[in-house]
């Protein structure tokens, strides 16, 4: 028999049947309710091995298989992209096959704004034009007849207003249901909110990994109704793109080691506790990670450990 992990043996221990995703509150995205934890696409496209997984990039039948598992854990926002694919396989694709017929409670969350080409090129900002193919393809993929929520990812302060004007347009038209903003400066979310409603802003935003007005959109979004969802809460410091994740700040793995907790738990942890209007979209192939990730909705950090990791502080940019 294979001995039994840490990582598995502690989100076995975590997770009952009366702790899964929901255990960590819920938020409204509009009219649509979720669970505070849900879960990130990307990585099911992505290389295994950037993320501490040997396997290479993930297998199909095991990328379905988490998508499952994080529905019977709770998960019921799924955040993707149709620019979430790699040569082998297409995240939304994946949604599609894993999840379809998909339960009347599940809300999923896309993006439009970059995008690829046939032969994956990368289109960096799209025209006003270009948005209706987006979504439309988002559609096709996803296996749906509207997307419930859709967000414009911006590449920067740039104004935003003729391209989240036609995403109003196709939300009137009944495509979309509601609209958010990914990579969002303050200038742009006012100008949003003046075109029409805006159900979310995803930032990135982590420990010591968040821009210096971070704290004033959290807080802006939070003064709204509007949720805030980072990305990359785990993946601080260029971990995303495969940077070596064992070093931890001590005050971080101080805190892990008094919850009997993994760092990553942690970080999901102080994400949660930042607002009742924060939620979390940690992403991975690993259905043990994946457990991890939904049992740590159940950790309580108190003030002192929040302010600590807190103080460590921001980047610049």
């Amino acid at each position: 028999m294979v001995p039994e992990s840490p990582l598995t043996r502690k989100a076995s221990l975590l997770i009952s049947a009366t702790t899964g995703a929901a255990n960590a509150g819920t938020w409204n995205l509009g009219d649509l309710t979720v669970n505070r934890i849900g879960f990130g696409a990307m990585r099911l496209t992505q290389n295994g091995a950037a993320f501490g997984d040997d396997r290479g990039p993930h297998d199909r039948d095991r990328a379905i298989a988490v998508l499952r598992r994080a529905v019977e854990l709770g998960v019921n926002h799924i955040d993707t992209a149709a620019f979430y694919f790699s040569p082998l396989r297409s995240a939304n694709e994946l949604i599609n096959r894993a999840l379809g017929p998909y339960a009347d409670d599940l809300v999923i969350t896309t993006k439009v704004g970059p995008g690829r080409g046939p032969g994956g090129d990368w289109l960096d900002w799209a025209e006003p034009g270009q948005l209706r193919g987006q979504v439309e393809e988002n559609i096709r993929q996803l296996g749906r007849d509207h997307l419930d929520v859709v967000n414009l990812r911006m590449n920067g302060p740039a104004p935003i207003s003729e391209q989240f004007g036609a995403l109003a347009d196709l939300r009137k038209e009944g495509l979309i249901r509601h609209l958010g903003l990914s990579n969002a400066w303050p200038d742009q979310i006012a100008e949003a909110l003046a075109i029409a409603p805006v159900v979310c802003v995803q930032n990135r935003y982590g420990i010591g990994e968040r821009r210096a007005d971070s704290e004033d959109i959290l807080r802006t979004c939070g003064e709204l109704g509007i949720a805030f969802v980072p990305f990359y809460a785990i993946a601080a410091g260029g971990r995303e793109a495969g940077a070596d994740i064992t070093a931890e700040h001590e005050v971080l793995l101080d805190i892990a080691r008094a919850h009997d907790a993994s760092p990553a738990q942690i970080r999901l942890a102080w994400t949660l506790r930042r607002g009742p209007h924060v939620l979390a979209i940690p992403g991975t192939g690993n259905p043990a990670h994946l457990e991890a990730n939904v049992a740590a909705g159940a950790l309580r950090l108190t003030e002192d450990e929040t302010g600590r990791l807190t103080a460590l502080g921001h980047s610049a940019g």
